[in-house]
C-alpha cells in the first residue's frame, strides 16, 4: 500500500489495495487514493483508474475541496452493485458523487455500469421507490468532464447540481429505451455549462435541464433513443422554477419520443424564457416541437392553475 506522498502526482488505485477483479469491494481503496490525491500539493494530481480491470464500487462520495485542482482518469471499467437489495440501506440517491471540488478534470475512456437492469424491474420510481445516479457532480466549479462512457444507470446517467463553470465533452451515455427515468444529462441549480459533442441515448430525457439553471449551451449531440432534449419539469409541488438563457444547436434527434420540449406542472410558478433550439434535425421523432403545461406522468395529478411562463425562439 502507498504511504503518505503529497508531492505525488499519480495515485493509481491499485497501489491503495484496489483489486480489479468485478467481484471485490474496492471502494476504500478508491476513498484512501481520493484522500491522498484531494490533499496533494504538487501540480495536476492524477487519480489513476487502470484499464484491462473492472472494479467493484458500492456508493461513495469524494469530498473536496483539495489542495490542487485534481484530475482523475478512468480506463478501465467500474460497476456498481448488481441487486438494489445490496445497498444494505444506503442513500440510493446517488452511486458515484463528487461533491465540492474545485476545478476537478474528469478524463478517458474508460466506463460506467451502473448494472440498472434489477432496480429498473424492482424499483418503480412512481411509487416512491428511489434509484441512484450513476455519476454526480454537486457544488462544484470550473468541472471538465470528457469521453467518458455510463451505461445502464440506474436512473440519470450524470448529474449536474449546484455547479457554476462546466464542461462535459465527447460523453458516450446509453441505456435502453424501455428503461424508465434513465436521463442521459440532468442539469439543475447550475450556470455556465456546456454540453457538446456527445451521443446519448436512453429511456428517458437524453438532456433535462431543470429549475435553478442558465447560461446553457448545447451543440452537436446526437439523441436517441429517449425523450428528446427537454427543459424541465418545472414547478412540480406549486414551486417557483425558473430557468433562463438556454441555447440548443446544432443537434440531431433520431426516433425520440419528443424532439424540442418544455414541460411544467400546473400551479407551478415562475419562468422559463430566452430558451432557443436552432438548427435541430428531426428523424422519426413523434412530437418535434411540444410545450406541455400541465405535465402529468402518472393519472390523478390535481387540476391547478398558475403556470409558468415561459418565452422561447424555435428554429427546427
Amino acid at each position: 500500500m502507498a504511504t503518505l506522498g503529497y508531492s505525488q502526482t499519480n495515485f493509481d488505485v491499485t497501489s491503495y489495495g484496489a483489486v480489479g477483479d468485478g467481484i471485490t469491494d474496492d471502494s476504500q481503496a478508491f476513498m484512501m487514493a481520493w484522500q491522498e490525491a484531494c490533499g496533494a500539493t504538487s501540480t495536476g494530481p492524477t487519480l489513476y483508474i487502470p484499464n484491462q480491470k473492472t472494479f467493484f464500487l458500492n456508493p461513495i462520495r469524494f469530498e473536496g475541496p483539495c489542495k490542487s485542482q485534481v484530475r482523475v482518469q478512468i480506463m478501465g471499467q467500474i460497476i456498481g452493485p448488481a441487486d438494489a437489495s445490496a445497498w444494505n440501506g444506503e442513500d440510493a440517491k446517488m452511486w458515484l458523487t463528487f461533491a465540492g471540488v474545485n476545478g476537478l478534470h474528469a478524463f478517458g475512456n474508460g466506463q460506467l455500469d451502473g448494472r440498472g437492469e434489477t432496480w429498473w424491474k424492482s424499483c418503480p420510481i412512481m411509487n416512491g421507490c428511489m434509484r441512484p445516479t450513476a455519476l454526480a457532480f454537486l457544488g462544484c466549479s470550473n468541472l471538465t468532464v470528457d469521453g467518458l462512457k455510463s451505461i445502464n444507470s440506474a436512473q440519470n446517467h450524470l448529474t449536474i447540481g449546484g455547479c457554476e463553470n462546466v464542461v462535459l465533452s465527447n460523453l458516450k451515455l446509453s441505456a435502453p429505451d424501455d428503461s424508465p427515468n434513465t436521463d442521459g444529462i440532468k442539469i439543475g441549480s447550475s450556470t455556465n455549462v456546456q454540453v457538446f459533442d456527445s451521443t446519448i441515448g436512453t429511456g428517458d430525457d437524453c438532456i433535462a435541464i431543470i429549475s435553478g439553471s442558465s447560461f446553457i449551451n448545447i451543440s452537436g449531440i446526437a439523441c436517441g433513443p429517449g425523450h428528446g432534449i427537454s427543459i424541465g419539469s418545472l414547478g412540480k409541488d406549486v414551486e417557483n422554477a425558473t430557468v433562463e438563457e438556454i441555447h440548443i444547436k446544432d443537434c440531431i434527434l433520431n426516433g425520440t419520443d419528443n424532439g424540442a420540449r418544455i414541460k411544467t406542472w400546473q400551479g407551478g410558478v415562475g419562468n422559463a424564457r430566452k430558451i432557443t433550439f436552432e438548427n435541430i434535425q428531426l428523424n422519426s421523432s413523434r412530437n418535434p416541437i411540444i410545450i406541455d403545461q400541465f405535465y402529468c406522468p402518472t393519472d390523478g395529478c390535481k387540476n391547478q392553475v398558475n403556470p409558468i411562463h415561459w418565452n422561447s425562439n424555435l428554429t427546427i
